[in-house]
């Protein structure tokens, strides 16, 4: 029998999910909890499940955080997210973190069973527009042209590799108040204030 757990603070939500996956003799529902911390603190090797539902937006440790512990602890374990989020980046954390899949809550209950024997299989579940955006994604012809020089682009490939200023400037043979001057230049031609933001764009090949 598959073992599920379900980490799901949207309690009529979660109730609805272990009435109806609880119905379905292939399945038993060992644990289902609102929140990361709690499913930490209960699981053991005896009640562990194989397939996990979890939420995003959960109180305390997010969804996203808890996927990295929960991967780390249990790297058998498939996790399938269940959120309302369709934001591209939030999807590209999660896959990069070890989802199994990705479901709106929108997602009628049939079909999260029909997923839920999917990741058994071996596949990776996805909702329509959610399959969409990670094509979009991986898909070169939807790349924009980038509007930073090529300097600009080297500056973010240091960025990229985990580069300080210093080391950027060292490896570019440029002054640290050019590498700043640059970096200024990058943040407001991509209209972003954040390092990280310009690792997540060139992640998703917007630059």
């Amino acid at each position: 029998m598959l073992k599920l757990g379900i980490i799901e603070d949207d309690l009529e939500l979660k109730e609805l999910l272990e009435m109806y996956l609880g119905m379905q003799n292939e399945y038993e529902c060992t644990i289902s909890v609102d929140s990361v911390e709690k499913f930490l603190k209960i699981v053991t090797n005896e009640n562990k499940p194989d397939i996990i539902l979890s939420d995003i937006g959960l109180p305390g440790m997010s969804g996203i955080e808890g996927l990295k512990i929960l991967k780390e602890k249990f790297p058998d374990t498939e996790v399938v997210m269940l959120s309302v989020h369709d934001d591209s980046q939030i999807v590209f954390d999660a896959l990069c973190n070890g989802a199994s899949g990705y479901l709106l809550k929108n997602t009628p209950i049939e079909k999260i069973k029909e997923s839920i024997d999917i990741v058994q299989r071996g596949g990776s579940p996805m909702s329509p527009n959610i399959a969409r955006r990670v094509i979009d994604f991986f898909n070169p012809r939807k790349k924009l042209d980038s509007p930073l020089s090529p300097r600009e682009k080297e500056i973010v490939e240091g960025l990229v590799d985990g580069l300080s200023y210093k080391m950027i400037a060292d490896k570019l043979s440029i002054s640290l108040d050019t590498v700043r001057q640059h970096i200024r230049n990058i943040y407001r031609k991509l209209n972003v204030n954040s390092k990280a933001e310009v690792i997540a764009k060139s992640y998703r090949g917007e630059i």
